[in-house]
């Protein structure tokens, strides 16, 4: 093979190399294993990674994430609720309880802590009937509230997740659900607690109801064993299970500021016996604080750009933009935030007299597809000048003059003109 025919071969090797290797610098994929999963940061809804995530799966007991959100805007805390037979009967062999008894009345928040730490399934019946009257009612309200914070592809039958064919979510309509759950501090408190005992009552005089948390992620274990899935930035949410729906987990965490949820469904064990749900949360929570930060473009006051303004004096109309709030964006830790320059939009009246901290556009960054964005205020006055007025009165002082000064040069010329023609 002739020299330059093997380095134009060589050339073009590398240069399909660089162009996958660049194309794909920031693509980002974390070793999981689950049918569905959908995992992205909270305050800005940035997708980290998505794996069948508009999939309809059976979410099983992450239900009861709807169910709680529901009970914590229609109830408060103190408001009680009795256990009817119907709440407590219709329960199938198998699905997790708190014993909770027949006609024992419990407080909502003791309710609540029973429904999301052991996913007591009789507690939500009691809850559904206690906030909607039956518990067709409740997932007809349940229904309603997934469209508002919109859920496409969402249908609840009851408010526990107890298997049913037409009961049915997405990884990503979790996602908004318990994004929605978790502003709540009630429902942050409750879905982090390891804990809870419930109180007892005329029908349950034992004090040995302890609701243990089934989410492994928060439980602090210092076993060194590969199945001690404790993550200690973990804060919540919920677990799932039913035999059609296998294991499922929607997880949020949070560290340095940057708080993170994942949903994963259908996940299953290794080869090992190792649960997958957690395997996999916990691999997309480190994807996430390996590779992306959260931090500031700009900080309050900080100039943005130094312009021009036309018609200012020539000692003020070089005007600083000045960002009026912190800029802070979240991004993939290889993106030199240094090295973004913001699209600035000055106001259509953008012209002296400026006021200093007067409004007179917006900056724009854009950042790993996602936009921030500030108002700018002026850093100083920016006086008007006047040399345009003085150009404009200077131009009609001479006009007048010119119009002043011609008519007697043109009687001039006629006298001259008729002493010429008297005297020929």
């Amino acid at each position: 093979m002739k020299p330059k025919k093997k380095f134009s071969i060589l050339l073009i090797i590398f240069l399909i190399m660089n162009f996958f290797i660049c194309s794909n610098i920031f693509a980002i994929e974390p070793d999981v294993h689950a049918e569905a999963i959908f995992s992205a940061e909270v305050s800005t809804g940035k997708i980290l990674f998505e794996k069948n995530a508009h999939e309809k799966m059976y979410p099983a007991s992450t239900t009861k994430v709807m169910t709680a959100l529901l009970v914590l805007e229609n109830c408060k805390l103190t408001d009680t609720a009795t256990a009817s037979y119907n709440a407590i009967s219709i329960i199938p062999s198998g699905y997790s309880i708190a014993n909770i008894q027949v006609g024992e009345t419990l407080s909502i928040e003791d309710l609540l802590y029973a429904l999301m730490l052991p996913s007591a399934n009789e507690a939500a019946n009691v809850l559904a009937e206690h906030v909607a009257g039956s518990i067709a009612s409740f997932s007809s309200m349940m229904n309603t509230r997934a469209e508002e914070l919109g859920c496409k592809q969402t249908h609840f039958v009851n408010p526990n997740g107890i298997h049913n064919e037409d009961h049915y979510s997405t990884a990503y309509d979790l996602y908004l659900i318990a994004s929605e759950a978790m502003k709540n501090e009630t429902f942050r408190k409750i879905v982090s607690t390891p804990t809870y005992t419930l109180p007892p009552t005329e029908q349950y005089t034992d004090n040995d109801r302890v609701c243990k948390n089934t989410n492994q992620l928060i439980h602090v274990n210092n076993s060194s064993k590969p199945s001690n899935y404790y993550y200690k930035y973990c804060i919540g949410i919920k677990t799932g299970f039913t035999t059609q729906a296998q294991n499922c987990l929607i997880s949020q965490a949070s560290k340095d500021g940057l708080e993170i949820i994942n949903v994963v469904l259908g996940a299953g064990a290794t080869e090992d016996d190792l649960s997958v749900r957690y395997l996999d949360s916990i691999a997309l929570f480190e994807n996430a604080y390996n590779n992306y930060s959260m931090d500031n473009i700009k900080e309050e006051n900080d100039i943005i750009k130094t312009v021009e303004v036309k018609n200012g004096t020539k000692k003020t109309k070089n005007l600083d933009l000045l960002s009026k709030n912190t800029i802070t964006a979240f991004h993939n830790i290889e993106i030199d935030l240094k090295n973004i320059e913001p699209e600035i939009t000055l106001k259509d009246n953008f012209k002296a007299p400026i006021k200093k901290g007067d409004i007179v556009g917006t900056a724009k960054y854009k950042v790993d597809d996602l936009e921030y964005q500030t108002e700018l205020i002026a850093g100083s006055d920016v006086e008007k000048s006047n040399i345009g007025m003085f150009l404009i009165i200077s131009g009609i002082v001479i006009l007048v003059l010119a119009m002043i000064i011609m008519p007697k040069k043109k009687g001039n010329r006629n006298k001259k003109y008729r002493y010429m023609v008297h005297n020929r």
